[in-house]
């Protein structure tokens, strides 16, 4: 990878490790942050100090904002999103707005500018999606893949990446677990056998990294990741700060799942393996449809989807070991 980097969302969790990630490249001439947190940007900028990085500040739904940061560039990794299952929930609108139509603003000016690949981030929720947050970042990843589809003859290659809970990610559970019990405050758990993948921000970014490498028109990629019960998670973290466990079971919340699932049974039937990841190859269905009703696959029936209960469910002994991958962050929130 050289030349130009733009990170829409920049400044969040994933746009911070993925840009220290990077930083040090000397392929890489600039790195473009776009954000519309000035507050965040004013702190990334004082933390790094490096005359590589530009900040653009702007709102992926508007395209006159994204115009001047995208101009110019060679590659764009995609993360800015409305992330939060609750906030979408109530406003499912804005969700569109940002998760949608702010990845059609992306899709069309890389292609007017002739970007090389966009890398877009998307979620475990955009499987078999039951909350709006899902639901919006499905329809990115439909966007995203029809136009690899349609899109052939373009200069710009498509490729989407779907990961499930980052570790100590913005809204996760880890971070307000970790208030509780460093105040010794009860913690509330939804379902004691609901399950979530696990995965650190250096895994997510590895990842990307690794769908930007090796990832054509249309890919779809996907890292094979354990699962924990959120109650091991609990228990790992007060574990990890040495304090007793107390907790209420609260029930699921709205637009809530027990469990996640990162690969469908229908993507199964196309799954690549490559060592730790799932690559998902485009289809090449097209408007043509008398030769798909004429021809099915045999395959989906019998396949098994990918989830967070199927995969390997980690004992509160290995959940604690995973939390420990993450301790610098764990020991930052002590302070706060």
């Amino acid at each position: 990878m050289e030349g130009i980097i733009l990170v829409t969302g920049g400044t969040g969790s994933f746009g911070q490790a993925f840009v220290n990630k990077i930083l040090n490249d000397k392929r890489i001439e600039e790195i473009r942050i776009f954000s519309r947190d000035e507050d965040k940007q004013n702190k990334q900028r004082l933390s790094l100090n490096s005359p590589k990085i530009k900040f653009y500040l702007g709102d992926v739904r508007d395209i006159e904002s994204l115009r001047k940061a995208i101009d110019g560039v060679d590659y764009i990794f995609h993360a800015a999103a409305l992330k939060h299952v609750p906030s979408c929930e109530f406003f499912p609108l804005e969700a569109v707005k940002t998760n949608v139509m702010g990845t059609t603003n992306v899709i069309n000016l890389a292609t007017k500018f002739s970007v090389k690949k966009v890398i877009a981030l998307s979620t475990d929720k955009a499987v078999y999606p039951i909350n709006a947050m899902g639901q919006s970042k499905a329809l990115m990843e439909k966007l995203i893949l029809s136009n690899a589809r349609v899109s052939k003859k373009s200069k710009t290659s498509f490729i989407i990446t779907r990961y499930g809970n980052v570790m100590a990610s913005r809204g996760s559970i880890i971070p307000i677990f970790s208030k509780n019990l460093l105040n010794n405050k009860a913690i509330d758990i939804t379902e004691t056998k609901m399950t979530r993948f696990l995965m650190t921000l250096d895994e997510a970014v590895d990842l990307v990294l690794f769908a930007m490498k090796k990832g054509k028109n249309g890919d779809l990629f996907i890292q094979k990741s354990p699962s924990s019960t959120v109650l091991n998670v609990a228990s790992g973290l007060a574990r990890f700060y040495n304090r007793e466990l107390k907790y209420n079971i609260i029930g699921a919340r709205l637009g809530e799942k027990i469990y996640e699932t990162l690969v469908t049974k229908e993507e199964m039937a196309l799954a690549i393996n490559h060592n730790k990841y799932f690559r998902i190859p485009l289809n090449d269905s097209n408007l043509n449809y008398e030769k798909y009703i004429s021809l099915g696959s045999p395959k989906i029936a019998d396949q098994e989807e990918y989830n967070s209960n199927n995969t390997h469910n980690l004992s509160e002994n290995e959940t604690f070991k995973k939390l420990n991958e993450i301790s610098h962050i764990l020991n930052s929130y002590k302070k706060d």
